[in-house]
């Protein structure tokens, strides 16, 4: 019986390593492909050329990813700074200082957004954030926007990831146990002292994770951001410009130009591009998130 018990562990246990051990080869496998593929353009021109210009002609065989690279960055940083202070506030509201029926109300409501295809945030930006920003916004900083810009495409991917931000922010704080904040509270301090310097505090990690989590989905998003960011080709010199992200020339141009093999090859470079820095961004944010579990 013991032998058989002892079988069975090994058995399990060397199953799992296997199964994990594939998913990480399987992600490395992404990464590889990708890259084979985006050799032959790497080989026809420097890739200091590639990633530090502007030009993107494939017909006369330029491909400068710079407009894109950047683009990418900027609707994803401009969709952080809306979404972050809405989903923090948002997370305090309903864990520390709302009522259970407030709760028990927009918690679906929160899920159900979650749960939105990418497809529906893209036209309700297309029908009314795109003429908004057009005729309303633009005319009173800018002589001409077609609205389909830098800025659209930053507020629906920060409406797209708000909802995960919440649940993420929300489980988290509602994990600080129960006894810390009566503690504080029996120490004198008020309701909001206690949410600022007993809650949030413990929760900085897991609201870093959170935060994390949702900027490598914002990384990602392709549909609804390429309906409304513009889909232009040049570097954006203000939120009314319109931007190219590297999800959305992906999207747009892959499968058309399948004879022109440089063409193929720069697309899949741009799918690994897209893929290193979701790599490095995530990197950085486990050192930062070690720090700080290590200075709490």
């Amino acid at each position: 019986m013991l032998i058989t018990r002892k079988l069975k562990d090994t058995i399990a246990t060397r199953l799992m390593v296997i199964i994990t051990s594939g998913a990480v080869l399987f992600f490395v496998a992404i990464g590889l492909v990708l890259l084979v593929k985006g050799l032959p353009v790497i080989k026809s021109h420097s890739l200091t050329e590639l990633l530090t210009t502007s030009n993107w002609k494939p017909m006369k065989g330029q491909f400068g990813f710079l407009t894109f690279i950047v683009s990418t960055l900027l609707v994803t940083l401009l969709a952080l700074i809306l979404s972050f202070p809405l989903a923090l506030l948002s997370s305090i509201y309903l864990s520390e200082f709302s009522s259970q029926k407030i709760k028990k109300f927009f918690m679906p409501v929160i899920d159900l957004l979650s749960g939105i295809p990418p497809v529906i945030y893209g036209v309700w930006g297309t029908l009314t954030l795109v003429p908004f920003i057009a005729d309303t916004l633009a005319p009173h900083f800018v002589d001409f926007s077609t609205g389909y810009s830098l800025l659209a495409g930053g507020i629906v991917l920060a409406v797209m990831i708000l909802p995960l931000m919440i649940s993420i922010f929300l489980e988290v704080m509602e994990s600080t146990p129960q006894d810390l904040r009566e503690a504080s509270l029996s120490l004198g301090a008020t309701r909001w002292e206690t949410t600022t310097k007993v809650v949030l505090k413990r929760s900085t990690s897991g609201i870093l994770a959170g935060v994390v989590l949702a900027i490598s989905r914002a990384f990602g998003e392709t549909i609804a951001v390429m309906m409304v960011c513009g889909n232009f080709t040049a570097m954006p010199k203000s939120l009314f410009d319109a931007c190219y992200p590297l999800p959305a020339l992906i999207a747009n141009n892959y499968g058309e130009m399948m004879s022109m093999p440089d063409y193929e090859s720069a697309l899949m470079l741009a799918g690994f591009i897209l893929f290193v820095i979701i790599i490095v961004f995530n990197t950085v944010s486990w050192f930062i998130l070690k720090r700080i579990k290590r200075s709490l």
